[in-house]
This record gives C-alpha cells, structure tokens and sequence, in this order.
C-alpha cells in the first residue's frame, strides 16, 4: 500500500555543479560540506565542497543544489535515526 503512494523520485547532475532532485520530503541538515534530505526512496546523503541550496520546494518536492558534488548515497535509515546519517556525512 505504501509503494501505491509513493510519488516519483528522480535526481539529474549536470557538470558536478548542479543536481535537481525530485521527491524530497524533508531536508534534515545542510552546510557547504553535505546535504541530508529525506526523499520517496529513502534518506539520500549529498557530499561535496561549496554547496549551496538554490532553490527549494517542499510543496511539489523539488530541490536544486548547486557547488562541487562528491558524492551521492541512499541509506534506508529512518529519520528517526538522524544520528547515524549525520555521523556519516561528517566522517
């Protein structure tokens, strides 16, 4: 039932400079180090260097960010185990 409801999820880099993401939910923590949002497949862990959010909207579920990217990775931890996530993204 909860994969009925689940809205779509996409994530476009262009240049290692600029992801958009769909889906988001929730960012849970951003610096110019790393971005942790919650999105529809789960928490999504964004590393890089000079980052920043240019455009952010929760309503329809998209976010752009630009700044070097270095890494993206999902992780299937709640967000209620923020705790974990942070620890990796600050490793």
């Amino acid at each position: 039932m909860a994969e009925e409801r689940r809205k779509k999820h996409s994530i476009t880099l262009e240049d290692r400079s600029r992801l958009c993401v769909s889906g988001v939910l929730e960012v849970i923590s951003f610096d110019e180090e790393g971005i942790v949002m919650e999105t529809e497949c789960g928490m999504f862990v964004l590393k890089g260097a000079g980052l920043h959010i240019g455009k952010l909207d929760l309503d329809i579920g998209e976010i752009i960010i630009q700044g070097m990217i270095d890494s993206m990775d999902y992780s299937d931890d709640s967000p209620m185990q923020k705790g974990s996530i942070l620890g990796k993204l600050f490793r």
